[in-house]
């Protein structure tokens, strides 16, 4: 296959990708992002959201790590595992940067100032710092809420929309097949980049000036400002895996259209949990 066709190839599918993503109910219009950005959740469903969420996240590193696993080739399996690291705690060095993580050495990133802990770059000759995972971040984040370690992370804390959403995320997104995995991966990536961070934020600072002067954004602020990086990227990402052994178009969609009806289950759960009522006291 020459460079012109798989440029052109690329840019079918990248239409065909970013169309689908776009319409996609999960992307065009998610009510309980856009309901909870206007301040309206009460503290108890706050600590719902939190609760769910915290499942995803930790289960999200399982999905990786299979992810990493089952990679076609050795620059997409170096790829899972610089996302996977940073998800345990080694921080992103950043281009041209030495060690990484915050000045002095201190770990994880002070309350809500994500800024000092940079969004790119690469785990290769940076540190490990507990406080630096992901979790551990949004551990800091529930303690002002009243949730400790034993309440968040665990499948036993998750409704079935929850656990449908982490389990498909380890069907598609970890799967053996490189052109699912991919397609997956392209729309975790768009869907992330969406906007849907924001709305969490600004539902979540009005929260911290309303009653929590103490909450710690940075989960949140952090992972908004990596995934906009990201976005930039998915064009190199996209010709990257044309280029897979055995790579078809098609089974890119599928997972990608797989992986968003999985995401938009999550969100609807936590719409219908509002619905009903259900929270976390």
């Amino acid at each position: 296959m020459t460079v012109t066709t798989i440029d052109a190839d690329a840019a079918a599918l990248r239409t065909a990708a970013n169309e689908l993503v776009a319409h996609h109910p999960v992307v065009a219009d998610t009510t309980y992002t856009h309901w909870f950005a206007s301040g309206a959740a009460s503290v108890d469903e706050v600590r719902h959201l939190t609760v769910q969420f915290s499942v995803f996240s930790h289960q999200f590193v399982e999905a990786q790590l299979r992810k990493v696993i089952n990679a076609a080739d050795l620059q997409t399996y170096r790829a899972g595992k610089e996302i996977l690291m940073n998800e345990l705690g080694v921080v992103f060095r950043p281009p041209g940067g030495r060690g990484g993580g915050r000045p002095g050495g201190r770990e994880g990133p002070p309350a809500d100032d994500a800024d000092l802990v940079s969004p790119e770059g690469s785990v290769e000759g940076s540190t490990f710092r507990f406080a630096a995972g992901h979790f551990e971040w949004l551990l800091r984040f529930a303690g002002p809420l009243g949730l400790d370690f034993s309440q968040l992370g665990k499948r036993r804390h998750a409704t079935a929309s929850t656990l449908y959403f982490c389990d498909e995320l380890l069907r598609i997104y970890g799967s053996e097949d490189a052109s699912i995995a991919e397609g997956a991966s392209f729309a975790v990536e768009h869907w992330a980049a969406a906007g849907f961070w924001k709305e969490l934020i600004a539902g979540l600072t009005l929260l911290r000036e309303r009653q929590f002067p103490d909450l710690n954004l940075s989960f949140w602020t952090w992972h908004d400002r990596v995934e906009d990086q990201h976005a930039a990227h998915t064009d190199d990402e996209l010709l990257e895996a044309i280029g897979l052994p055995g790579f078809e178009g098609g089974k890119f969609l599928a997972g990608a259209s797989d992986m968003l009806d999985g995401v938009h289950a999550f969100w609807q759960g936590l719409w219908a949990d509002r619905l009903a009522g259900r929270s976390t006291p």
